[in-house]
Formats: C-alpha cells, structure tokens, sequence
C-alpha cells in the first residue's frame, strides 16, 4: 500500500480551501502552511492568465528528509505517508534543506519541524483527508496508488500527469494533472519586488508598465503574483560553525605535520597551545550546532535516538572522538613533553574527518543544488589548513615561533590561498549543471553579494595577505596581517555561501 495525491489543476479555482481545512484540522499557527496554493500569471496584455498550483509535501518514496533527520523524527509509515513525530524532532531545520519542495517548516508553537501528513489519523479511521473532503471542485484525490482498481491508479494510467522536480529523484507521490509547468519549476518565475496597484500614480496607465524602460515586467514572463514567504533555515552560527570547525580541524592536522618536520624548538607551541587552541574551537563550533537548534534540550537525542544514516550524526561523533584526542594530546604534552606517535597521526586523522564531514551533510541537503559540489571536501580541506596556518602564526606571534617555522607556516598559507581561490573558482564555473547553481553562483559574482565576495573574500581575504607574506621586507607584521585578514576573508566567505546557497527559492 502506498498512498499518494492527485491534484486536478484545471478543476482548481483557487479559494484556499484546502489551506484553512489543513489549519483548522491541525490547529496550525498563523504565517505558515502544510498546504498553499501559489498564483502565477503569463502572457502580454490583454492576452493573460492565472494559473495555480496546490502545493504541499510530495509523501516521496525515495525521501531525503528521512535521510538527513538525525532522530528519526521523520519516518514511512506501512502505507507509504512520510509522516513526523515531534516528540523526537530537535529544530535542526535539516529537513527543511533536505526538501526540495519547501514542504517543512518551524513549527512557532512547538519550535519542531512540521509538514502535511496526509491527515494520518483521519485515514486510519477510513476517512479522507480534510482537504479533499472540503475542495468544492474535487480538485484533490487521494488513494492507494500500488491498487490498480483504485480511483486515483486508474486516473494517473489515464491522464497526463506531471510531478515536481523528478530530476532530483525523489519519487514523488504528488501528481499534477493540467498544471503550467511554470509552476512547478521556481526558477521560471520572476519574482515582484513592488506592489503593483498600490504603486500606481493617480491617472498613470497601468499597462504602460510593459515598457522596456519599466524594470516592474518582462512582456510574456511568468510572474509570481501569490506565494508563501520563503524563511532561510541556516543563518549566521552556521557560516561560524563552519568557520570555527575549520580553525579547530587545521591547527592540528598541521601541528601534526610540523612534529614529523622536525621543528623540535617549538615543542611549546606544539604540544600545548596547539591542542589548547584546537580545544577552544571545537567547544565553540560544538555548542553553536546546539545553540542553532529550535529545540536545544533536546540535543542529546543525537545519541539516545540517532539516525545512523544522518551526517548531522556522524558528524557529531567525529567532532567528539577528534575532541577527546585532542584532550589526550593536551595532557601527554603538559605531563611529558612529548605526544606518542598513534595520539599524533590517529588526531590529524580525525582533524581531516572534522574538517570534511560537513561536505557529505551538504551532501544530504539535497534541496540546495549550489550545495551538491564534488569539490566541497577538498575545499573544506583547504579551508582548514588556511585557518589553521592563520591561527598558528597569530599564536606564534604573541608566544614566541622560531622563525623557519613562522615561514613555513607563510609559504603554506599562500600555497592554501591559491588553492582555495582555484577551488572558488572551479566550483562556481564548473559547477552550473542546474539553473539553481548558477543563479546562486551569480549572487556572488555579479548579483547582491558580489561587493562583499570581491572585496572582502577575493581580495582583503586572498591577494592582499599572498601580497604580504611575499613582502620583500624580512618582518612579521605583514605575515600577522596577513593572517588576520584571513581569517576574517574566511569567515565572509562561509557566510555568503550559506547565503547564496537559500537565496533561490524551492518552491
């Protein structure tokens, strides 16, 4: 048995039943949906229309939220619903990235995730749901699609059907019959930015608006007239998780490198404020992941109730075995002035699994196409031996480094930020395979964001601090600047990705 919907687009008529039978049935709060219908219209005056689309979660059989929810908040049941407990959910809003149909949302009540269950409790009963049983024009179907006798198996064999997304291969189980196609894809639709009637000037000529010299409408574009508001899930103590992961991974994946190098007159620095810095870092990265949580009392559902199959998961037991060597690593230097061969190779190992999981968490956040780089774990990797060289020569700095290790923490520095600047590029040009991709991709670039990335992330963050280190004048002051203004270019960097990265829409 597997339940799904079809919605009949050329029955609609657009009256919102369905969304206030959805919110009395459920008692959902004001400002959010489990189902909208969004309105869009085309054409050129006098030759338009109105379309609309009946929006909600697809119930897929291939669901990425399920993958990505670290507690198993989300799950399938026996006939086939994606249905949610909020018992068990702890706001990460991963789920919300997972979706590629923008289906879930914060529950403000409860602070949970939440989305349409296909009224699971009505079905048990043999009821149908309550948005069906309200739409006046039989507009919505429901039925057990693997019975080829029932209603809605015989009209997908029947009708054209078309689903959202089916590139990104989740198996929906929402079928639309007669819907603009438009409607289905939000990059096709130009989003207003103004009021348009409210905006008009007394005795203006409305369609005069259609000029060229006019930047309100593009003649024959579709135009998004009718939406619920679009929330980015992930904001700012993401960007600094990242950013502080980075620091905490690359100082001693390369305190690791230095021991081996031979750079015993710095066993200070290496032995105990390496792993003292490292620590700092990582409680930081370690309590802005629970601090970002909607629900961070319920943290440590990520090891009574976890979801094996999450990156948010796996990812919290690297972060915490990378912690308790780096611990070891602290007392061997402070207790016998040396760190033993397995503790050094066996944290510098855990330091690259610290700094790259966050890659396949990315990963599962299938509904972000500017997410789903191939490059992203090197590029992690690369970031963390920046921050890390960064950090060290700061520290070095103020305790004291001898200087072929201060310039060789320099020339791997500019080794890094080439790197990272060819990663940057590699993945924004290379990387457009989808309209979502490149749309993000030019935020940065040319769009809304692109004086914060080219000053502060191109140039302040990469070609000013390669132009100090080389400086021709034998001193540390360029180098600690240097390092200074790479941090602070990774930090911006981290959060105008994350930025661009939510800034298309997903419905």
């Amino acid at each position: 048995m597997r339940y799904g919907f079809v919605i009949d687009q050329n029955r609609c008529i657009g009256c919102h039943a369905c969304t206030v039978a959805c919110k009395e049935e459920h008692n959902i709060a004001v400002g959010v949906n489990r189902t909208w219908v969004k309105y869009i219209e085309k054409g050129r005056y006098p030759d338009t229309r109105r379309h609309f689309a009946v929006l909600r979660c697809n119930h897929c059989d291939d669901a990425p939220c399920i993958e990505i929810c670290p507690t198993v908040a989300l799950f399938r049941r026996a006939d086939g619903i994606v249905d949610f407990d909020n018992e068990r959910c702890i706001g990460c809003k991963s789920c919300m990235q997972a979706c590629p149909y923008d289906a879930l949302y914060i529950d403000p009540d409860r602070n949970t995730a939440a989305k349409c269950n296909f009224d699971a409790s009505r079905v048990e009963m043999g009821y149908k749901p309550a948005c069906e049983v309200v739409c006046p024009t039989q507009a919505i179907l429901s039925g057990d699609l693997d019975d080829p006798n029932s209603q809605i198996s015989r009209r997908i064999a029947m009708d054209k059907v078309s689903v959202r997304k089916p590139e990104k291969g989740t198996k929906p189980k929402l079928f639309y019959v007669g819907v603009d196609g438009d409607l289905l894809n939000p990059t096709m639709m130009e989003p207003q930015s103004s009021y348009f009637w409210a905006e008009k000037s007394p005795g203006e000529d409305l369609y005069a608006l259609n000029k060229e010299t006019s930047e309100r409408s593009v003649p024959g574009v579709a135009h998004e007239v009718y939406d619920v508001p679009h929330i980015t899930p992930w904001g700012k103590k993401i960007a600094f998780y990242l950013w502080t992961k980075s620091i905490a991974a690359g100082v001693l994946l390369l305190s690791a490198l230095l021991l081996n190098m031979g750079f015993e007159q710095d066993a200070l620095v290496l032995n105990f404020f390496s792993p003292a810095l490292s620590l700092i870092f990582l409680t930081a990265t370690m309590l802005l992941l629970v601090f970002d949580l909607k629900r961070p009392d319920r943290f440590f559902y990520l090891f009574t109730k976890p979801n094996l199959r999450s990156w948010l998961v796996l990812g919290g037991y690297v972060l915490m075995i990378f912690g308790i060597l780096a611990s070891v690593w602290l007392v061997q230097g402070i207790t016998k002035g040396a760190i033993s061969t397995w503790i050094v190779w066996s944290t510098a190992l855990f330091a690259v699994a610290s700094a790259g999981y966050s890659a396949f968490l990315f990963a599962q956040a299938r509904g972000r196409d500017f997410w789903q780089s191939p490059l992203l774990f090197w590029h992690l990797l690369i970031q963390a031996m920046m921050a890390g060289a960064a950090a060290l020569m700061l520290v070095g700095t103020l305790i004291g480094l001898s200087l072929p290790m201060f310039y060789w923490l320099g020339n791997l520095l500019v080794v890094s930020l080439l790197a990272g600047l060819g990663m940057i590029f590699a993945e924004h040009f290379m990387n457009r395979r989808a309209e979502e991709v490149a749309r993000a991709a030019d935020l940065l670039f040319k769009g809304a964001l692109w004086k914060q990335f080219w000053i502060f992330v191109i140039f302040l963050g990469a070609i000013a601090p390669i132009a100090l280190i080389l400086w021709p004048t034998p001193s540390l002051i360029p180098n600690v600047i240097a390092s200074v203004l790479v941090l602070a270019g990774l930090w911006v960097y981290e959060n105008l990705w994350i930025k661009a990265g939510q800034a298309v829409p997903l419905s």
